[in-house]
């Protein structure tokens, strides 16, 4: 007997995956799923709706089939160098947890994470967190997050999970939805959900204090089931954020200020790197386009030059 379900939790071999009468079901991973050839370390993921086969007298079914996904956020397996893991797939947001410092989150590693989300057509809404700790000077830099992305089209919302401060906003915002949680280990993802929804009581830590970095309190994504049909699939920290499956000519196109201005340079295949006459590097130069956006369009472009060994 066959059922369809949503995975809510997958370690490799096995998964937990709710089936569309509510039941919750443990079920294993065919070993002919993990041997097809895939260049993923994990052919299942958390969110793929998938066809399971139910075994008779048993609380337990095998996986045969993964559903075709409507998008999914993807990056390079940290153990793994030459496959990718796939954090979760069928999202219609991504909440992407920031903090200016306890730790710092980097323009680079933002940067990273929108453009594989754009890739794959997935909002993204900027929670600046810990707003909390920041004296003046920091509250400064704040605004210049929202002064940078806020333009581009992404939305930024100043929270405080710890306080609880507008909270409300992030309530409303995901909704209905099925939204994936990232961001660095200690930028306060497992206090934001216990915030929204205090009966969770998930585990949280303090910052390391050697190296002043988060701990992980996530060992591995799951699906978190909230009320009003809305569900959180929680990440575990991201260290790094490499992107995959992107020629570096097709890099710019998912930086829309970039976009915006590739018409204007004088060479058609102009990576806006070394080049006469680039429109960007003089976007840039003006001022219209932000340094650390730049900066981060180079560091992927390099990094996708040395994937293809571009000449």
């Amino acid at each position: 007997m066959n059922e369809i379900g949503r995975v809510l939790l997958s370690t490799g071999s096995w998964c937990e995956v709710l089936l569309e009468n509510g039941i919750i079901i443990s079920c294993r991973v065919k070993g002919k799923m993990r041997i097809k050839g895939l260049d993923t370390t994990n052919p299942v993921a958390v969110g793929d709706r998938v066809r399971i086969e139910l075994e008779l007298n048993a609380d337990t079914a095998s996986i045969i089939d993964v559903l075709p996904r409507n998008n999914y956020i993807i990056r390079r397996s940290p153990h793994h160098r030459k496959q990718s893991h796939i954090l979760a797939a069928n999202l219609d947001i991504a909440l992407l947890v920031v903090t200016i410092k306890s730790p710092r989150t980097s323009f680079g590693f933002t940067d990273r994470f929108l453009v594989n989300a754009s890739m794959y057509h997935i909002p993204v809404l900027i929670l600046l967190n810990k707003m909390d700790l920041l004296d003046e000077n920091e509250k400064e830099m704040a605004r210049l997050w929202e002064d940078i992305y806020k333009p581009l089209g992404y939305q930024v919302l100043k929270i405080s999970a710890l306080n609880r401060a507008d909270i409300e906003k992030v309530r409303t915002a995901i909704k209905g939805n099925t939204i994936l949680l990232a961001g660095h280990s200690g930028t306060g993802k497992s206090t934001l959900l216990n915030s929204i929804s205090p009966e969770l009581k998930l585990k949280t830590a303090n910052l390391s204090g050697y190296s002043g970095k988060g701990m992980h309190t996530t060992t591995f994504a799951r699906m978190i089931i909230l009320e009003n049909e809305t569900f959180v699939i929680d990440t575990p920290g991201i260290k790094e954020f490499d992107i995959l499956d992107i020629e570096p000519a097709e890099v710019g196109h998912y930086f829309p200020e970039i976009q915006a201005k590739m018409d204007q340079c004088k060479f058609a295949n102009c990576l806006h790197e070394n080049e006469q006459l680039c429109a960007v590097k003089k976007a840039v130069e003006e001022g219209s386009i932000a340094a650390s956006r730049y900066d981060s369009y180079i560091s992927i472009l390099l990094t996708r030059k040395n994937d293809y060994h571009w000449k």
